[in-house]
């Protein structure tokens, strides 16, 4: 343990300053401490993996953390513009809108339909909506992918009047006609 804890002193002794000038020119001052301190946080948890010469592989760490960063950012952006939707405008247009995308929705086949439910409505990570399909990561972005390219096409053919139609679910039995 005080090899490491050497190892680690020496590296970040020799490296941290251009690491933090690294940060500046990408991001800029304000974010620049926190984002040196999180990249060697990761270096002491695997610091088995940092190679000699440590740099590029803390760079590599950096430039991670700070895309990182982004997208959280762009993350809590789209929330709060999310929720600023909803408690500004006209409710009459969200209502509308949503009735769209639920027409669009009930318009694509089921496997689709499941796909963008599972990450949309659902919350899954696209690993977890894979593994309730039954595929691997990759392949359920490829469907994913495909299904939005699909949404957004029955979106733009979607009439603008009426209810949303009901998916078709044949596996589903229609428990009005039982009641009745």
């Amino acid at each position: 343990m005080a090899d490491d804890a050497h190892r680690f002193t020496g590296m970040y002794d020799e490296c941290r300053q251009r690491v933090w000038a690294y940060v500046v020119s990408r991001a800029g001052r304000q974010v620049a401490d926190e984002v040196v301190s999180e990249t060697f946080a990761i270096a002491w948890r695997r610091l088995d993996d940092v190679p000699e010469p440590a740099l590029p592989w803390l760079l590599g760490v950096a430039r991670n953390v700070l895309r990182d960063n982004v997208r959280a950012e762009i993350r809590r952006e789209a929330l709060a513009a999310e929720l600023k939707a909803w408690t500004e405008g006209d409710v009459a247009d969200q209502v509308t809108e949503r009735m769209g995308v639920l027409r669009a929705l009930a318009s694509l086949p089921e496997d689709d339909r499941e796909i963008l439910i599972l990450l949309a409505w659902h919350g899954l990570s696209p690993k977890e909506a894979a593994q309730v399909i039954g595929c691997s990561s990759a392949a359920y972005r490829v469907r994913l992918h495909r299904a939005r390219k699909r949404l957004k096409r029955a979106m733009e053919a979607v009439p603008e009047t009426g209810p949303p139609a009901a998916p078709s679910m044949p596996h589903v039995r229609n428990l009005s006609e039982e009641w009745s």
